[in-house]
């Protein structure tokens, strides 16, 4: 089990080593409205990394996106990809998985705010042919607290070397993809 206290003094660490101009961490206020927009309350470890880190800015490759707008950021995404969802034949996103950080060609990775340890998936709608979008949905981690110890060893299948090593998992369909697109939730 992952010592969390010891998880996020170890980010915050690596976060002011690769980035000397992180942006300030977020207060509860700003917690709280993100919350209010969202419709429910953020992962406890997501809201600790935005409290006692920084407001985006760190993590792996593209780094995390900053908690509120202006610009691309977690509650302005989720919103956006819910709002078409609302309305769409074959909703993309499903309710609670926040998007935390674009890996570029229209590519997230999202917490899973419904999940016990906060899932990580990885949208990935490239491949999208037609029909569901449950396709595009893959299990990148179990938890985001492994996610980011996989980020703090250099071993995620997103590091510029994955390719030629033998170790890294990739990620798999997402299983709850088609049942959580269907219902909405």
């Amino acid at each position: 089990m992952t010592d969390i206290d010891d998880l996020v003094r170890r980010v915050a660490d690596r976060a002011a080593s690769d980035n000397r101009d992180l942006p300030a961490p977020v207060d509860e206020a700003r917690i709280a409205t993100a919350e209010e927009q969202l419709g429910f309350a953020l992962h406890p470890l997501l809201a600790r990394l935005y409290r006692e880190v920084a407001d985006g800015g760190f993590g792996p490759d593209h780094r995390l996106l900053p908690l509120l707008g202006p610009g691309s950021s977690v509650v302005g995404e989720y919103l956006t990809r819910r709002e078409a969802s609302a309305e769409a034949e074959h909703p993309e996103w499903p309710e609670g998985v926040i998007p935390v950080l674009t890996w570029g060609c229209a590519m997230y990775a999202g917490v899973d705010c419904r999940s016990e340890d906060a899932q990580v998936l990885l949208f990935e709608p490239n491949p999208y042919s037609g029909g569901s979008w449950e396709q595009c949905w893959f299990l990148d981690s179990s938890g985001l607290a492994a996610w980011l110890e996989t980020w703090l060893a250099g071993t995620g299948w997103f590091e510029e070397d994955a390719f030629d090593r033998d170790d890294v998992a990739e990620p798999q369909p997402w299983d709850e993809a088609a049942r959580r697109l269907a219902s909405g939730a």
